[in-house]
C-alpha cells in the first residue's frame, strides 16, 4: 500500500517548496516500479493560493479534510500570518494538531515551520528553518529550540527543514527512513540531485561552487568515493587535486561546508548503511568495505551519526 501525504498550501505559498514533496516522494518506487507515496495538495476550503513570486495561482486538489486521513502532513514555505504576527487560523491549527494527535507524521519546509510553531507543536522541540528568518522566528516563538545552522531536524514525529533545497534533503531522508537507502538513492537519481546530505550539514556555505572550472575539489571527491574501502589520507587527496594541503582544505570546506576528514567519514557511514541494508555481510566485513577498519570503529561512528547500533539498524531497515 502507498503512504498518503497531504501537502498544505497556505497563501502566499513558496512555489518551489510546494513542488518538492510531490516531485521527490513521487520519485520513490518499489522494485515493480510502483509508487510508494500518494501526494495530495490541499488548502483552506480547497481555494486557489497565490505564489509568493511569479505572478500565478495554484489550484489544490482538496480542502483541509485531506489532513484527516494522511499518514504524513507537510507544510511548505509560505508567508502566512504565522510568519508576520505569530498567529494562524483556528481551522488550520486544529487540522494540524488533530492529525498529529492521531499519529500522523508532521513536516515543514522553510518558513512552514512558523505554522507548526504557531500551533504549539514545536514548543520545547528542536526545529530548523531558513537562516534568513532567524531573528523573526526567535522573536515570535521563543519556546522553540531553533537551529538555523542545519539542513533539517528529525525530531521523530515532527520534522523541519531549512529553505528551498533543504526540503529535498528532508524528503530523501524520509524515504530513506521509510524504505532504506536503495529506494532513496533511486529517487535522488530520478530527481538528478545528490542522494545524501546529512541533516547536520551547514545550510549556509559562503562559496558553494568553485571559482573556476577545474579549480575545485569535485573530481577528487569522486576519486575518494571510489576508494572508500582503502585508507585515504588528507595528503593523498590534496596531491590528487594538485593543491597544497592548506589550499585543498580551504576549498573543500568552501564547497561542502565540511572538512575533508569529516566528509570522508560521512560518506563511509553512508556506505555502511547501504551495505547493512542490502547485504548479509558481517559487521566486520561491512566495516572494512566502508573503510572504517573494525567493527568497533563502525559501531562508534554509526552510533554517533545514526543514533543506533549497526545490528539494530540492519534489523530495522533490511527488506526481505
Amino acid at each position: 500500500m502507498t503512504h498518503s501525504v497531504a501537502v498544505l498550501a497556505l497563501d502566499p505559498i513558496v512555489s518551489f517548496d510546494l513542488g518538492v514533496a510531490p516531485q521527490v516522494l513521487g520519485a520513490a518506487r518499489n522494485a515493480a516500479d510502483e509508487p510508494l507515496y500518494t501526494v495530495t495538495t490541499c488548502s483552506v476550503g480547497g481555494e486557489p493560493v497565490r505564489a509568493s513570486r511569479g505572478g500565478f495561482r495554484i489550484l489544490p486538489d482538496a480542502g483541509l479534510g485531506a489532513l484527516d486521513t494522511a499518514g504524513t502532513v507537510i507544510v511548505p514555505g509560505n508567508y502566512s500570518s504565522a510568519l508576520t504576527d505569530g498567529t494562524i487560523g483556528d481551522d488550520v491549527a486544529g487540522a494540524i494538531r488533530t492529525a498529529h494527535d492521531r499519529g500522523a507524521r508532521i513536516m515543514s519546509i522553510c518558513t512552514g515551520a512558523s505554522v507548526l510553531a504557531a500551533t504549539g507543536l514545536l514548543d520545547g522541540r528542536k526545529a530548523a528553518s531558513h537562516w534568513a528568518w532567524a531573528p523573526e522566528l526567535r522573536r515570535l516563538y521563543p519556546s522553540v529550540d531553533w537551529d538555523f545552522d542545519v539542513l533539517f531536524v528529525d525530531d521523530g514525529d515532527v520534522l523541519t527543514s531549512a529553505g528551498v533545497g533543504a526540503g529535498i534533503d528532508l524528503c530523501l531522508h524520509v524515504i530513506r527512513q521509510d524504505h532504506g537507502s536503495a529506494i532513496a538513492n533511486g529517487a535522488a537519481r530520478r530527481c538528478v540531485v545528490p542522494p545524501f546530505r546529512d541533516g547536520g550539514q551547514a545550510q549556509f556555505i559562503e562559496r558553494p561552487v568553485p571559482d573556476a572550472q577545474g579549480s575545485g575539489t569535485e573530481v577528487t571527491r569522486a576519486w575518494a568515493l571510489d576508494r572508500l574501502a582503502d585508507p585515504v589520507s588528507l595528503d593523498e587527496m590534496a596531491r590528487h587535486a594538485r593543491m597544497s594541503v592548506r589550499t585543498f582544505t580551504r576549498r573543500f570546506r568552501d564547497e561542502t561546508g565540511l572538512s575533508p576528514q569529516k566528509w570522508l567519514l560521512q560518506q563511509r557511514v553512508a556506505h555502511a548503511r547501504l551495505l547493512l541494508e542490502s547485504t548479509d555481510l558481517s559487521i566486520d566485513l561491512v566495516a572494512r568495505r566502508a573503510g572504517l577498519g573494525s567493527a568497533t570503529a563502525l559501531r562508534q561512528h554509526f552510533q554517533q551519526a545514526v543514533g543506533v547500533a549497526p545490528s539494530a539498524y540492519r534489523r530495522t531497515f533490511r527488506r526481505s
